[in-house]
């Protein structure tokens, strides 16, 4: 393995099982084993990135894959965390998300979002959405603390 194609360790914030699933599929069809953590609303993600309660030994993850709607804390909240926390901001965040209102893709890259990415409703395209950003991340892009 060519040390630009080292595996990442991504959380997914996703609440919905059925887009969980397609992005396990989308990954596990992947050649490279980057490992998917999976939380399932905002109060679970920040526990998962400040290492609380059941999630003390969390790793931290190299690339975050953001719903916007999330129970608890929504997706627009737990980014605007993480971008504002010194320990965090240098994490790449994706956001993955059924809205394509203007609304949400504006307030996102306001909030210093890395990308955002509208969910493709076809299984197929959903499953090669996925494939791209993953790779993109894990073979064009430079992530911090990792060597490359």
């Amino acid at each position: 393995m060519s040390p630009a194609a080292q595996p990442i360790e991504v959380l997914l914030v996703e609440d919905d099982p059925g887009d969980e699933l397609m992005t396990r599929e989308a990954f596990e069809d992947n050649k490279i084993g980057n490992t998917l953590h999976v939380v399932r609303d905002g109060e679970e993600a920040l526990d998962f990135l400040y290492r609380r309660g059941s999630h003390a030994s969390a790793p931290r993850p190299d690339l975050i894959l953001l719903d916007l709607n999330l129970p608890k804390y929504d997706g627009r909240e737990v980014l605007q965390q993480i971008k504002s926390d010194e320990d965090l901001a240098h994490i790449p965040v994706v956001v993955l998300t059924t809205s394509s209102a203007e609304e949400d893709i504006l307030r996102s890259y306001k909030l210093h979002a890395n990308a955002y990415v509208t969910k493709p409703v076809d299984l197929d395209q959903f499953i090669a959405a996925v494939r791209q950003i993953d790779e993109f991340f894990v073979t064009v892009v430079r992530l911090p603390g990792r060597d490359q």
